[in-house]
């Protein structure tokens, strides 16, 4: 298997957090650290990285994950599907 990742538009980020699936994932590059989002069968998983420490939230549903990720997504934030 060939590991891809693609660039996503911050408009296209709650789409494609609806329709995540649990082999997929999110990264969220910042100049502070990086943000991960992944999807179990019952909930999402967000990995907050920041000078080599991880803090994991959870969350119930895609409005909750974008209501939280509005403080990380900034004007120069790139975003990865993997």
């Amino acid at each position: 298997m060939i590991y891809q990742e693609k660039i996503v538009q911050k408009e296209n980020l709650e789409k494609f957090l609806r329709t995540l699936d649990s082999d997929e994932g999110v990264r969220i590059d910042n100049e502070s650290g990086h943000v991960f989002v992944n999807k179990t069968s019952k909930r999402y998983c967000i990995n907050i990285s920041i000078d080599n420490k991880d803090e994991f939230i959870y969350k119930n549903n895609a409005d909750e994950v974008m209501d939280f990720l509005k403080n990380y997504l900034k004007q120069t934030t790139k975003i990865f599907t993997y």
